[in-house]
């Protein structure tokens, strides 16, 4: 679905991305984690065409939209309105679908958007992307000042799209264990690089990793049961 081979993107002087390569295989869920300031939002910004990259190649099988990191929401517009929004470039604005992923989406659709709560306007977001159609969603920060129980929902909500639709997911998250309940694999980026991938598992259970870049948290909130079946 998506390859990226040796990206380098600059702002000014600085390097933002220092020849990065990764890949999103169809259907997958994916998982790019690493600390503020790593480059992983630029990464989705230059996969959506939002910043020019420097060098290197972006190769995309299909269509793919963004929910960005801080919701950006029209505030005062509703619900719907927000929503439609999403489908200025396939033009079919009809909202039904959305509402049958995301039920709690169609008793608010006539709520200003500016009125909601975080989590509600973080799935009004997510709602606002699939009304492009994507073959390829790109999530940059979900659980973004948001609470647990909100963000479990959300997640629950991404699984369930996932594998409903087949729809591919890149998220960009900086809460690990999150990204690793989420996704099967994993990229891990610091300073512009890739320093690392893998499965989730391979790369929650590394030690050097852990302590370096994940927490001693990472490792005490494991799963002892396996994932869900997909």
């Amino acid at each position: 679905m998506l390859t990226i081979s040796d990206l380098v993107v600059r702002y000014g002087a600085a390097v933002a991305l220092d020849r990065v390569s990764l890949t999103v295989e169809r259907a997958e869920m994916v998982a790019l984690v690493g600390p503020n300031g790593a480059g992983k939002s630029s990464i989705v910004n230059a996969v959506s065409g939002v910043i020019p990259i420097a060098s290197g190649t972006i190769s995309l099988s299909g269509r793919a939209a963004q929910v960005p990191e801080g919701r950006h929401m029209f505030a005062d517009m509703t619900v719907e309105d927000n929503l439609r929004l999403g489908a200025w470039a396939v033009k079919d604005r009809d909202v039904a679908p959305i509402y049958d992923l995301l039920p709690d989406l169609a008793r608010l659709r006539k709520r200003l958007s500016g009125t909601l709560s975080g989590g509600q306007q973080q799935m009004v977001a997510v709602g606002r992307a699939l009304m492009a159609k994507p073959d390829l969603l790109l999530i940059d920060e979900l659980s973004l000042g948001l609470a647990p129980l909100v963000v479990a929902d959300l997640a629950a909500h991404l699984r369930a799209l996932n594998r409903e639709t087949g729809t591919t997911i890149l998220l960009i998250e900086q809460e690990v264990d999150l990204a690793f309940e989420l996704c099967e694999r994993a990229y891990v980026l610091e300073a512009g690089r890739i320093v690392a991938a893998g499965t989730s598992e391979q790369l929650r259970s590394d030690p050097s990793l852990r302590d370096a870049y994940f927490g001693r948290d990472v490792e005490a909130n494991a799963p002892s049961a396996p994932k869900e079946q997909r």
